[in-house]
């Protein structure tokens, strides 16, 4: 197996999305713990995440309200600050090693440009609002092998999500790694590693040496 290029996802595999999530309970006025916990409820029951916002304020106008926070001057979904602390160590090392980096998720189009700002050469950064097309979309995965113009067995695709991640990436061709965090993780896989999965990790600084194995 040759693995030319590694692509990641962004919500709890990059960002840690705690403070994310959090003010957006602020923003509607729910105590954070609330807030949480509804979000692993619609989590547990497979449902959509977004879910959680009708469940909590029920005719939420989304949209509207993303507007009027961005307007108010509210965080981005997204921000440099929520890094895991191993994420750039990571995508360094792995560029170092001529890795080729992508980083794709179901995002809104502002995260491009917040992750473009990343002192790390990326040869692709995408998000599903931008494309049109989110995961767990075959076409989602067929796309990244088509702007990285590769075979998609020379591509691994990082995770924390199984439904949203490892098996669509598995069934689109792609080496799926599988990293054990965020809540997405606790409530499909506990402390198991999906079957379909080429590796499980728990740090990104595992990661290196995971796919070196691989190889």
């Amino acid at each position: 197996m040759t693995l030319r290029a590694v692509v990641f996802d962004v919500g709890e595999t990059l960002v840690d999305e705690t403070e994310a999530w959090g003010d957006w309970a602020d923003w509607l006025n729910v105590p954070r713990l609330t807030f949480f916990a509804a979000l692993g409820g619609v989590i547990a029951r497979g449902r959509d995440h977004r879910e959680v916002f009708d469940l909590v304020r029920p005719g939420i106008d989304l949209a509207a309200e993303a507007r009027s926070r961005r307007l108010a001057g509210r965080r981005p979904m997204v921000s440099l600050d929520d890094l895991y602390p191993d994420a750039v160590d990571c995508l360094r090392e792995l560029s170092a090693a001529g890795y080729r980096l992508g980083i794709a998720g179901n995002q809104p189009a502002e995260t491009e440009e917040v992750l473009r700002s990343l002192d790390v050469p990326l040869d692709l950064v995408a998000s599903s609002e931008r494309w049109g097309v989110a995961k767990p979309d075959r076409a989602f995965f067929d796309r990244i092998a088509a702007e990285l113009r590769l075979p998609p067995a020379e591509i691994a695709y990082v995770g924390d999500r199984v439904d949203n991640d490892i098996e669509p990436a598995v069934e689109a061709g792609m080496v799926a790694i599988f990293i054990r965090r965020g809540p997405w993780a606790v409530l499909q896989a506990g402390r198991d590693s999906p079957p379909v999965a080429a590796a499980t990790i728990d740090s990104l600084a595992e990661l290196p040496a995971v796919l070196r194995s691989l190889a």
